[in-house]
């Protein structure tokens, strides 16, 4: 006798799923006052400068991280109003879904970057290549370090062949959502 696979109902077990709520710990500050025109990875964005305050609260939690070169941020993509599951990446002029790209029009509004960390003083970070709007809500701070987050033997999917691409990118209109 052969027991049947039962299929995930994933209608139910997303109705099933514990919410999540978020609290900003912080603010981004930086030189970009709105999506289009900022530069879209940090990796384009060399020698932008920008300040992270993190609340009073949360201040003792920067204990220690002055000796990291980078940080990873986590933050939400507040200017972002509702998302789409296919977006145009700004690499490419085919529609993908949002989930193989780094598009802020997504379910959970929420980037990611690596930035360099230059100094901590009290509760503000100097950072540099920013690639967020000015006022981007901070959600979390963690310290990048090579051997845990840096992955060599990788497959880029769509992106193989134009991530290489060179110069500056600033986002265009299809960052706005």
């Amino acid at each position: 006798m052969v027991d049947a696979v039962q299929e995930p109902d994933v209608d139910r077990d997303a109705a099933a799923m514990p919410s999540a709520s978020l609290t900003p710990i912080g603010v981004i500050h930086t030189p970009f006052d709105n999506p289009e025109g900022t530069p879209i990875q940090p990796s384009r964005a060399e020698g932008a400068r920008g300040t992270i305050e993190v609340r009073s609260e949360f201040a003792d939690g920067l204990a220690d991280l002055d000796g990291f070169s980078h940080i990873i941020v986590l933050y939400a993509f507040h200017l972002a109003h509702g998302y789409t599951l296919k977006v145009t990446p700004f690499l490419d002029d085919q529609a993908r879904g949002v989930f193989s790209t780094r598009a802020p029009c997504r379910p959970n509004a929420i980037g990611m970057s690596v930035f360099e960390l230059l100094r901590v003083h009290g509760g503000t970070l100097d950072v540099a290549n920013v690639d967020v709007v000015d006022g981007t809500p901070l959600l979390d701070i963690k310290p990048y370090v090579p051997q845990f987050d840096g992955v060599m033997d990788v497959r880029l999917g769509w992106l193989a062949e134009k991530a290489s691409v060179g110069g500056a990118r600033l986002a265009d209109s299809r960052f706005t959502c």
